[in-house]
């Protein structure tokens, strides 16, 4: 079988979710047979041709200003018609042009990531857009991936008609070893000593509004905060300027053990995000045993059940936070639960296991379609709906 994954900026994972999810996926498929290539922009962090018997193929994206990744996308579309089983795009950007490798007879997955026109970032115009590339990617692709149940129902019932979707979360990696704790010191933190928020500054992962919720907690930790504050837009300016000693932030860190060891020595970590499904951070949390308090909605239930607490408003979280510190919550017991919900459900090799069997039958089930009904060998490409 032969996969290409689209939509990322590349392996090795230096970035976000989606590096990590597609370096994750890609090296487990590789080890199981599958011959993987990862599209790459030539300006990513280069790694040769070829990364743990993955294949990295470069393709140098347009300079198109805002316009430079949905440009970079469609190039990897079309220079992805041919050679492939399958092609899995990660996110909707480029879905009106999903159609293009169905043309030569190549399967075409698309992960919608969330609801990404919900989130304010976006012009006007460009949520529009990203609601119609919603609409289009369930119209052209041949399956839509669905990162949580909450998005795979949240998909059937904005596309009634949607068949071929599949549900298949993110995953996480256990730590086998306590992490080192040196750059807890290089930090000036101390294990169990501060509040923590890994994430992507943006108003629908209400970030000031956990700000404004420590700030009204009595704790007397500080609150850490991960997250690019360079080139500030006003929204992080905004943030910027709670900062303090109580209120710090440390900007991006992308040294994996470094990363690891001040999620794992965190008080709790506090997770805001709304419109995503399978949030990875809240996975890499899970992972190293915190306590996680979590804004309240259906993505991050359906993630943390019973190990999570939950916060709505400002006051909420403040009081949640003043439990904390006060021994009023069983904090021993959810951090067991964290580790056991990702043992159970969303450990990587698991994760890997079902995207192998799905890419199975699709594969499988493409060529007896050809052989069995087409004789020229060219399958159309049909609706999904």
């Amino acid at each position: 079988m032969r996969l290409a994954i689209l939509g990322t900026r590349g392996i090795p994972a230096r970035y976000g979710g989606f590096e990590t999810f597609a370096e994750q996926l890609s090296i487990r498929l590789a080890r199981s047979g599958v011959n993987v290539t990862v599209f790459c922009p030539t300006d990513s962090h280069k790694c040769d041709e070829a990364y743990r018997g993955v294949t990295l193929r470069y393709v140098s994206p347009p300079s198109l200003g805002r316009l430079s990744d949905l440009a970079w996308d469609l190039k990897c579309f079309w220079k992805s018609r041919r050679g492939f089983d399958l092609v899995y795009m990660l996110g909707v950007g480029a879905s009106f042009a999903a159609w293009v490798p169905r043309l030569f007879g190549t399967i075409v997955w698309i992960n919608t990531d969330g609801i990404e026109w919900k989130r304010s970032k976006w012009t006007p115009l460009e949520r529009l857009y990203l609601a119609l590339a919603e609409a289009m990617s369930v119209l052209f692709a041949s399956r839509i991936i669905a990162d949580a149940t909450a998005i795979a129902e949240y998909l059937r019932r904005r596309y009634p008609g949607i068949k071929r979707i599949a549900t298949i979360a993110y995953g996480a990696e256990i730590p086998s070893v306590e992490p080192n704790r040196d750059s807890l010191e290089e930090w000036g933190l101390k294990t169990g000593g501060y509040y923590l928020v890994v994430c992507r500054l943006e108003p629908e992962n209400h970030v000031h509004e956990i700000i404004e919720g420590f700030s009204k907690a009595d704790s007397a930790l500080p609150l850490v905060i991960l997250g690019n504050t360079k080139n500030p837009n006003e929204y992080v300016q905004r943030l910027l300027s709670y900062q303090s000693s109580r209120i710090r932030f440390l900007g991006t860190i992308y040294d994996k053990d470094e990363l690891g060891s001040i999620r794992y020595y965190a008080r709790a970590y506090l997770h805001g995000h709304s419109v995503g499904g399978t949030n990875p951070s809240l996975l890499e949390a899970l992972a190293c045993s915190n306590l996680v308090i979590a804004h309240d909605n259906p993505f991050n239930r359906e993630v943390l059940g019973s190990s999570g607490l939950y916060f709505t408003t400002r006051e909420e979280l403040a009081t949640t936070i003043n439990a904390v510190d006060e021994g009023r919550v069983d904090a021993d017991v959810r951090r067991q639960r964290s580790k056991e919900i990702i043992s159970a459900r969303y450990h990587w090799d698991q994760v890997c296991d079902a995207y192998f069997d799905l890419l199975s039958d699709d594969v499988d089930a493409d060529r007896t379609a050809i052989h069995g009904n087409n004789e020229s060998g060219i399958t159309p490409p049909s609706s999904s709906f």
